[in-house]
């Protein structure tokens, strides 16, 4: 299939992404950026490219607050803090592959693809027991072959419908700001992007799953 102008543009403030693949055709590759949209459930999921020093409160705050959440890491974390990801493991959280070294990949060869993905993948089985399936794209960046290959390989591609500027570390948003955006775009099947090295995220995160909770909002693993 051609991959000239075919994927999604994914916005940086809470909108849902644009673009010609829809989430029908998407989901032939098993691919998604929203889950069901006819229940009110929403997915948690963190990327994390580094480790700076948020991770293990965020694991504690979902841990008080008996809410699963899918954590996409890349190798650099996963070599430079394996206490978090066995503690991913052992509470019951997934830990999702984000690739080795976060390229992006319409950009790199099908041959690298694999090696992104699949060293990775072999490292964590190695290392930890435990199998990844889910895939996140490294900036969103994809084509209609990358799709393919990660289907391949037995994984779900896994976007989201909901995304803020969270991931500067020396300008974070304002709390109650980032409450209000973050609950104000809520909807059915919400898959919530946000980011382990923010300390917003981190602050407000216990407040944001009883608000949603309040609303009558399930927080559901990503399977």
């Amino acid at each position: 299939a051609s991959t000239d102008n075919w994927g999604l543009s994914f916005q940086t403030e809470g909108e849902p992404p644009v673009g010609n693949a829809t989430a029908q055709s998407l989901a032939q590759y098993d691919a998604y950026y929203v889950g069901d949209t006819t229940q009110k459930v929403l997915y948690l999921t963190f990327d994390c490219g580094y480790e700076n020093g948020y991770t293990a409160q965020i694991l504690d705050v979902l841990k008080d607050h008996q809410a699963p959440a899918a954590f996409f890491v890349v190798g650099h974390m996963i070599q430079s803090s394996p206490d978090l990801i066995r503690c991913m493991v052992q509470e019951g959280h997934i830990v999702g592959n984000h690739s080795v070294n976060h390229p992006s990949f319409p950009e790199i060869s099908f041959e690298e693809c694999q090696q992104e993905i699949m060293e990775l993948h072999d490292y964590v089985k190695e290392n930890f027991g435990y199998e990844m399936s889910l895939f996140r794209f490294p900036m969103g960046e994809f084509s209609e072959a990358d799709l393919s290959v990660l289907q391949q390989l037995g994984y779900k591609s896994v976007f989201w419908s909901f995304a803020y500027r969270d991931w500067l570390v020396d300008d974070q948003p304002d709390p109650q700001e980032a409450i209000q955006t973050i609950e104000s775009k809520c909807h059915p099947g919400a898959i919530y992007l946000l980011h382990a090295v923010s300390k917003t995220n981190t602050e407000i995160l216990g407040q944001v799953i009883d608000d949603l909770r309040a609303q009558g909002y399930t927080f559901c693993a990503y399977e």
